[in-house]
């Protein structure tokens, strides 16, 4: 799907930029609205990227800030999200609140240029890849990763990308599988690996409150 077809969603991940850094990323990409996905919206080694100081730096540089890290975030309060201990990131896909977390997503993006923030430099290692825009390829989206060093990396090449560093390839006992079939092995494969415990939730909790 070409741009001019779609409406354009970026991702980036905060990491340990500058803000000034961090805003010049969005700006050249004409992001207009930053749509903060992290359950805690706090960093205890970049606290420019504190919610409250964030959304200020933000709208004074006529950015939108929005939160929706309740909604769309990898750690959810809900224990039903946990299968055994990490996040069953499945599960919270199907979440009512999950739901009306993408809608209130789309609905921005049909507004503003919106990007999607973590905290992960990486996608790859980050569940505003893995979770959200796995579940964002049903809409009309042109979905593009702002990596660490400001270069784009379209969604579709993240995904091959993904599937290489995990050496999924066809075996002998499935040798019709396609490239589709890879991808969403891929998903579930890293979905495992970064996903949160309820302990490490716990553990996130008392840092911030203390």
């Amino acid at each position: 799907m070409t741009d001019d077809k779609c409406n354009i969603l970026y991702t980036i991940g905060h990491s340990n930029h500058q803000m000034d850094d961090f805003i010049r990323l969005l700006r050249q990409n004409g992001v207009t609205c930053v749509i903060d996905v992290r359950s805690t919206p706090y960093s205890r080694y970049c606290t420019q990227f504190n919610r409250e100081s964030l959304a200020l730096d933000l709208r004074t540089a006529n950015i939108e800030y929005m939160y929706l890290g309740k909604q769309l975030g990898a750690r959810p309060n809900d224990a039903r999200g946990y299968d055994g201990d990490p996040a069953n990131f499945e599960h919270i896909a199907q979440t009512e609140e999950f739901k009306l977390g993408i809608q209130s997503l789309i609905e921005a993006a049909s507004k503003y240029q919106i990007a999607l923030m973590c905290a992960e430099k990486d996608p790859l290692e980050c569940h505003r890849f893995i979770l959200i825009c796995r579940h964002l390829r049903q809409y009309n989206l042109c979905i593009k990763h702002i990596l660490q060093d400001g270069s784009i990396e379209e969604h579709a090449d993240t995904e091959r990308r993904l599937v290489k560093m995990l050496k999924i390839e066809a075996t002998l006992f499935e040798p019709q599988q396609t490239e589709a079939d890879f991808v969403e092995q891929a998903y579930d494969r890293q979905a495992q690996k970064i996903s949160y415990g309820s302990d490490e939730l716990r553990k996130t909790h008392e840092k911030v409150e203390h």
